[in-house]
């Protein structure tokens, strides 16, 4: 997935991208609303972990103007407020789900987990596309019975044909899904990552197929 950190300390945000970036995903960083304004804008995110109390003012403000915009791009805050009533109006505003400083990371994974599982309308992560069966938590695959354990930007890459197989994909959208900003890599990186992907599905019915001009989408054997 994608994410858009919202957040002024540095050693907060340096350890979260780190951590988030261990598993695949990538992470854009930024440390002023009217940055943020700048990248939503821009990109298309899968999630946004937006501290409140930013250089340039507060991330309540960011929050309702997003929300309304009919942005359905969730938010989780990152707060160092406890109070009951302070909770309620990040709610109240379009969070989705909240987390309180200091906090630990593998909460916060798997609030984003829990998150993303009920925008999803499902009760798990693991999801199953001909004798695929893939479960981006753990980036476990198994096809045609057989379990593979995939690393961590193939892992990336599955979920978004997984998220919708036969949705043909340019590589320009796959190199936003699995490069930051600051990565120095060109398009040619896509098409290393799709060919390793190909070779693990071999044995499926499940197949990446090259659409001439357009880019790639994920297909079954008939």
């Amino acid at each position: 997935m994608r994410y858009l950190l919202v957040e002024d300390n540095q050693k907060l945000a340096k350890a979260l991208c780190d951590r988030f970036a261990l598993e695949g995903h990538v992470v854009d960083h930024v440390e002023t609303l009217a940055d943020a304004d700048v990248s939503v804008r821009t990109v298309a995110y899968d999630m946004i972990l937006l501290d409140i109390m930013l250089p340039d003012g507060d991330g309540r403000e960011f929050l309702r103007g997003h929300r309304g915009k009919d942005d359905p791009t969730p938010v989780i805050v990152l707060t160092a407020r406890s109070e009951v009533s302070d909770r309620v109006g990040l709610l109240d505003l379009g969070a989705d789900d909240y987390i309180t400083k200091p906090f630990d990371f593998s909460e916060l994974q798997a609030r984003v987990r829990a998150v993303m599982r009920r925008l999803g309308g499902t009760a798990n992560n693991a999801k199953t596309y001909g004798d695929v069966v893939f479960d981006s938590t753990t980036g476990e695959v198994v096809v045609a019975g057989v379990t593979e354990q995939l690393r961590n930007r193939e892992m990336r890459l599955l979920e978004v044909f997984f998220g919708a197989p036969g949705q043909i994909f340019s590589k320009t959208y796959l190199m936003d899904r699995l490069f930051s900003f600051s990565d120095d890599v060109s398009e040619n990186a896509i098409e290393v990552y799709v060919g390793r992907l190909r070779r693990k599905l071999e044995p499926s019915q499940a197949s990446i197929e090259t659409v001439r001009g357009l880019g790639y989408r994920m297909v079954l054997s008939s």
